[in-house]
């Protein structure tokens, strides 16, 4: 029997029973303009941005999973931490849905809302390192709209999506 992957619903069907195939998830801000209108993923700058480091650094822009900390992008200032705290229950049931073997976080909005308890946390301290978000593996980067109006930070923004690779083609070799 043949295999048919459905990479839309996580699943991999060998004709008998599904089986859950656990996925790298990017957790960014919120959506951009463009995507929120259109309904279409990776098309404003930020996307491209992440589109284009991904493709630096190997990785299948077909093969992960993005969401976002806010569902919906704020339409005028908005109290953040008010608004954090509403949407991470959310995006905490998303990812105990999706169960994913591993996280990567854009920015310090998804740093903080995702470690509060750590004071003054920022990407530049998180990078290049490995946490702990319910008890799945979570590695941060620059946003990638940051990447964009600092072309200086894209060496390290691919630096990361590359130590992301390597981690996330480990992780699945000792669950295999």
């Amino acid at each position: 029997m043949s295999f048919a992957n459905f990479p839309s619903s996580g699943l991999v069907s060998s004709g008998v029973k599904e089986i859950r195939v656990r996925q790298l998830v990017m957790i960014l801000d919120n959506p951009g303009a463009r995507d929120d209108q259109q309904g279409n993923s990776f098309l404003c700058g930020t996307r491209e941005t992440l589109q284009l480091g991904m493709r630096e650094a190997g990785i299948d822009t077909n093969g992960v999973y993005v969401t976002y900390l806010l569902k919906c992008r704020p339409r005028r200032a908005y109290n953040k931490p008010e608004a954090r705290a509403a949407c991470l229950s959310h995006l905490q049931m998303q990812l105990l849905q999706k169960q994913p073997l591993i996280l990567f976080g854009f920015g310090n909005v998804v740093a903080e809302a995702l470690f509060p308890d750590m004071e003054n946390v920022s990407v530049k301290e998180l990078r290049g390192s490995w946490h702990e978000f319910q008890s799945t593996p979570i590695s941060f980067s620059y946003h990638p709209l940051a990447v964009r109006r600092r072309p200086n930070l894209l060496r390290f923004f691919i630096e990361d999506l590359k130590s992301l690779k390597e981690k996330w083609m480990e992780l699945q070799h000792v669950r295999h």
